[in-house]
């Protein structure tokens, strides 16, 4: 099995282009009047997590292949479809572990999503390939990848914009460290690269709880807004911590918004329905 994924991807591991095309037949224009669904995901290499103890049974699976993480992607993958842009957190760029599998990839063609981009943030050659991911059902207008400081190198934010190119959509999709010190220099440097921008979409696997981050931390500084109601996210099979967050600027307007069942993972995906302004990219193509 692990070859036959190996024989199928193996060769398409190399490319780095910032946003990969699939069946251009597939995408779809960016809806400047209507709204778009977004989803945040840490889905954990693809291995499933329900209880404290699997850490340690399942540990395993962060160095070698198992067909249960195949599985797990295609339930992931057909979740994914639901959604418009989507953030991947702690992705798999094709390795022993993966079964040589860029997940990223795998993810966008299993869900139907024409555009996507990985961020390749710890390389670990053939034993792991940690990364980020940016899935989308609509053409960027860029997609650009930004390494976040810390004392231990490793994470990083990809910002795809979209929409009118005079004041686009920005989406931020990042995955911070667990230390506060080193939260405070992620979003420090995040808000520069946000700075004036009018729209501007938050969201992925930040390690902390969004009162607290928009308290002490650079995000303050911003307009930015967390969902209406606190939603925990982990552990997946007992969710008790709000770790994982989508975050708006005060024009985008929330419909629906919250986390969704679906324990894969040890963290639970959140979702968002945001509208676009009235009037927005009027005139635009």
């Amino acid at each position: 099995m692990y070859q036959k994924f190996r024989d199928k991807f193996g060769a398409l591991l190399p490319r780095r282009s910032p946003v990969m095309e699939g069946d251009m037949n597939a995408a779809e224009e960016f809806p400047h009047h209507r709204h778009i669904r977004l989803l945040s995901f840490n889905i954990q290499v693809g291995i499933s997590t329900a209880a404290y103890r699997h850490y340690v049974t399942r540990s395993w699976q962060h160095v070698l292949p198992s067909q249960s993480r195949n599985k797990n992607l295609d339930r992931i993958a057909a979740l994914l479809s639901q959604y418009d842009v989507v953030a991947l957190q702690e992705c798999d760029g094709g390795s022993i572990r993966s079964g040589f599998v860029n997940q990223v990839e795998y993810l966008a063609e299993k869900s139907g999503h024409p555009y996507w981009f990985q961020q390749l943030n710890r390389n670990l050659g053939r034993i792991a390939q940690h990364s980020n991911g940016l899935l989308s059902r609509y053409r960027p207008n860029s997609v650009t990848q930004h390494k976040l400081p810390g004392v231990i190198p490793g994470r990083g934010a990809i910002i795809a914009t979209y929409g009118d190119p005079t004041n686009p959509l920005v989406v931020v999709m990042l995955h911070l460290s667990l230390g506060e010190k080193a939260q405070c220099q992620q979003l420090e440097h995040v808000c520069e690269l946000i700075d004036g921008y009018e729209h501007v979409v938050l969201m992925g696997d930040l390690n902390n709880h969004a009162e607290q981050l928009l308290s002490s931390t650079a995000l303050g500084r911003t307009t930015l807004v967390s969902l209406p109601e606190r939603v925990n996210t982990f552990p997946s099979w007992r969710p008790e911590r709000s770790l994982d967050h989508i975050m708006v600027s005060p024009g985008l307007q929330i419909r629906n918004a919250g986390v969704v069942c679906f324990p894969v993972s040890d963290h639970l995906p959140v979702a968002v329905d945001v509208a676009l302004p009235v009037g927005y990219g009027k005139g635009q193509a």
